[in-house]
């Protein structure tokens, strides 16, 4: 199975509305690894991890959003996969 990562960098009104918890929780659901954080620019970054397909379909996720997010853009960088990461979790800075 090939394992994937990817930098996800998401604009519009993505801070102060639970995007992060809601990519964290998506990500442990789809079973991937990584971390979600706002940035000062009021993007949300996400860098998920894991089989191809989930982390297809976390980007799928994302690019919705929560119901109270307004995802404008995505940009997706691909990534080499990382090794030490056992969860998915949200970073404060």
């Amino acid at each position: 199975m090939a394992v994937v990562r990817r930098c996800f960098l998401i604009m519009g009104t993505v801070q102060g509305v639970g995007f992060r918890y809601f990519a964290a929780g998506a990500g442990l659901k789809l079973g991937l690894t990584g971390w979600v954080r706002n940035l000062p620019d009021g993007a949300v970054e996400v860098q998920a991890q894991g089989p191809v397909e989930a982390v297809d379909r976390m980007e799928q996720l994302l690019r919705k959003g929560p119901r109270t997010a307004d995802v404008r853009r995505v940009t997706v960088i691909e990534s080499p996969p990382r090794e030490g990461e056992s969860s998915f979790v949200v970073r404060h800075h």
